[in-house]
């Protein structure tokens, strides 16, 4: 597979751990910058903080919703937050209880709802569907709802549930979903090989808290 030029652009360089701190973001920013990467993304709690810490620069601002576990009632408010905190991009985990329920109905409303109130804000919306908790079949069919709500991308994995990207994961994702929505693989990349074949199977846009290991190597 061919190399990937400017791989740092393609990456959401990331800290979501549940003790993040305020120098951890502070220090997250300052590669950013450095390394030149897509965007930070950082726990709703130091979006202002790294909007502080970020200003002037094209960098992007990218924070949680409903995460990590997806049956959150409130993301609509996460959201709203999130945009007046000065995010740019929202990373939202669906309601995996509902689609594991079966209740597809309820899950392709959700994705419409939220599509249409972060763009209304002007918020780029990734939709994080938890392939390692998905069947194919399941996969195809939330990305075929997140294509009818023209969602800006679909995002593997929260890093939380146990599995991050695949290769055959993306591979699937992008054989079903329409060219004009992105995907962003996250969740278990560590070095620049598998970044690079993330990419050239179809990923967008890579989440990573290895980033400087990963653009270095």
């Amino acid at each position: 597979m061919p190399p990937v030029s400017n791989l740092a652009s393609y990456i959401d360089h990331t800290v979501l751990k549940p003790a993040t701190t305020k120098e951890q973001v502070q220090q997250l920013c300052e590669e950013a910058m450095k390394y030149g990467f897509a965007a930070v993304c950082v726990p709703p709690y130091f979006v202002e903080e790294a909007v502080d810490l970020l200003k002037g620069s094209t960098i992007n601002i990218a924070t949680v919703i409903g995460f990590p576990l997806g049956y959150s009632t409130h993301k609509l408010v996460e959201i709203e937050q999130a945009k007046e905190q000065g995010a740019t991009e929202v990373d939202v985990v669906i309601n995996i209880a509902a689609l594991k329920s079966g209740n597809w109905e309820f899950v392709a409303k959700e994705i419409d709802l939220l599509t249409n109130t972060a763009h209304r804000l002007g918020l780029v919306i990734k939709f994080i569907i938890e392939t390692a908790l998905l069947t194919n079949e399941e996969i195809e069919k939330v990305c075929i709802l997140c294509a009818n709500s023209a969602v800006d991308y679909v995002k593997t994995s929260t890093g939380f549930a146990g599995g991050g990207a695949t290769i055959e994961h993306v591979k699937l994702m992008r054989s079903v979903l329409p060219a004009t929505i992105k995907i962003k693989a996250s969740g278990g990349i560590k070095d620049r090989s598998f970044a690079e074949a993330l990419i050239n199977v179809g990923a967008n846009r890579l989440g990573c808290s290895r980033s400087i290991q990963i653009v270095e190597s």
